[in-house]
């Protein structure tokens, strides 16, 4: 299996950034109101349980051999390569990713940002699906699947610190346009700088504090996933479970509407 080169610390030549947290500290100071610290304390202890009952501990990134099917999604990552090529002539008609989810207006409002969808809860993703067949394939490998889209930065694109909402998922990425150099191209997850590699692997927690840079002149894409946390039993069908409602969520249903409008703009049918 190919391993991504990590650092302790940023390249020289790029800028070092700020001293990162090495928690899951929230980025939002809630604690100014009474309902904000108790939200807080609720989140902290349901996240402190999810920890204890992990099946692969609580690190902020993970050793992708933990995790079988990573190394069946990298021995064809070519493939999805491929259909990545082919989707990337409509890249300028691609949705930024704050036009489909609002709650990410927090950390980008560019078109520097991305994104086309295969997958998330809620979301009929039936048109774009139809143009990945063979990524497709290869997502329904990974158990519990919630989340897919190739990610794509632009140039001198920073997604400044933030974190997730909920460590019942575990973030996916796989490396399939790292520009060089490639030390420019690099994310921080607490106190680790890790950086891409065509068709390496990197799985991470994104509710740990974690940052993104694209240092480059060349464009990076990644096969963005998450999937459910595995936890011991009986917790992970409560788990799954739980993520199942999130279909019903305001913010997903919105972002399920504005794709699917996008959807409709792209791919109407000419007459």
């Amino acid at each position: 299996m190919a391993t991504t080169l990590e650092t302790e610390r940023p390249p020289a030549a790029a800028p070092r950034p700020p001293a990162p947290p090495t928690d899951r500290s929230h980025l939002l100071d809630a604690r100014t109101t009474r309902l904000g610290r108790a939200s807080l304390a609720l989140q902290a202890a349901i996240e402190r349980f999810v920890a204890r009952v992990s099946v692969h501990g609580d690190p902020p990134v993970y050793d992708p051999a933990a995790f079988p099917w990573v190394r069946e999604i990298e021995a064809e990552w070519r493939t999805i390569r491929s259909e990545l090529d082919h989707v990337l002539v409509m890249r300028d008609r691609m949705p930024a990713f704050h036009e489909i989810l609002d709650e990410v207006r927090t950390i980008t409002t560019d078109q520097d940002w991305k994104t086309f969808w295969l997958a998330a809860i809620g979301m009929d993703c039936s048109e774009n699906q139809r143009r990945c067949p063979e990524t497709m394939r290869l997502l329904r490998r990974i158990p519990a699947m919630k989340t897919a889209f190739f990610s794509i930065l632009a140039p001198h694109k920073h997604i400044p610190a933030h974190r997730g909402a909920y460590n019942g998922v575990l973030r996916y990425h796989l490396g399939l346009i790292v520009p060089e150099p490639r030390e420019a191209c690099r994310i921080r997850v607490a106190d680790r700088v890790l950086h891409w590699g065509e068709g390496e692997s990197v799985v991470f927690d994104d509710t740990f504090n974690h940052e993104v840079w694209n240092d480059t002149e060349g464009t990076r894409v990644v096969l963005f996933v998450d999937f459910a946390r595995p936890l011991r039993r009986p917790w992970h069908a409560l788990n799954l479970a739980l993520l199942r409602t999130g279909a019903i969520a305001p913010f997903l249903r919105r972002a399920a509407r504005k794709h699917k409008v996008w959807e409709r703009r792209v791919y109407r049918p000419t007459t």
